[in-house]
């Protein structure tokens, strides 16, 4: 049995889900949510609580069991009380500007880089002299927050040597030894 898939997943307060053959819709303060389930998974809900089983104990099941079971689990926590993601922007001259849904950019190149964030992504910047500038994200979907946290990251992805670049708070990134300073 997967240790994720058999979890009983409980319902908050405040948060509705609506159950139609293999489609779920979660609603709750924070937004709304919905996706195909495959039709194998068998989705059953009693008392505000949530069981996903499978029939079979095959292999595609086995996975799609906890799959399933994880997708809305972060659906409902999604809903209740969203999620956060914050990066910094390592380097001298970096820059980082939000002007409404564009996330303008300057990551040492000689162009700056202007992004369009999805109207479902709040996002802030924050820029203390002395400190990094922070780009801070939040939104109730946590597969798009994760995308478009990937896509900014991959303008100017850390590297290993300064470690310059864009990266998560709290990252820990293993930094190389540079070239030796004496030859013999």
């Amino acid at each position: 049995m997967s240790r994720i898939g058999k979890l009983p997943l409980s319902i908050p307060s405040g948060v509705q889900v609506l159950m139609d053959k293999n489609h779920v819709t979660v609603k709750g303060p924070k937004g709304e949510l919905s996706r195909l389930v495959d039709p194998d998974i068998l989705l059953e809900m009693n008392n505000g609580v949530i069981t996903v089983s499978r029939p079979t104990d095959s292999k595609r099941h086995r996975a799609l069991h906890g799959l399933y079971r994880a997708l809305l689990a972060n659906m409902v926590h999604g809903v209740s009380e969203g999620y956060t993601l914050q990066q910094e922007l390592v380097g001298v001259g970096y820059r980082a500007n939000a002007n409404g849904q564009l996330l303008e950019l300057a990551l040492g190149y000689s162009h700056e880089i202007v992004m369009q964030i999805p109207k479902e992504v709040k996002l802030a910047t924050e820029t203390q002299k002395g400190k990094n500038p922070i780009i801070t994200l939040s939104s109730h979907d946590k597969e798009l927050l994760g995308q478009v946290a990937a896509k900014i990251r991959s303008l100017r992805a850390p590297e290993p040597y300064k470690g310059k670049g864009i990266r998560f708070v709290n990252e820990i990134l293993r930094k190389k030894a540079g070239k030796s300073a004496s030859k013999k």
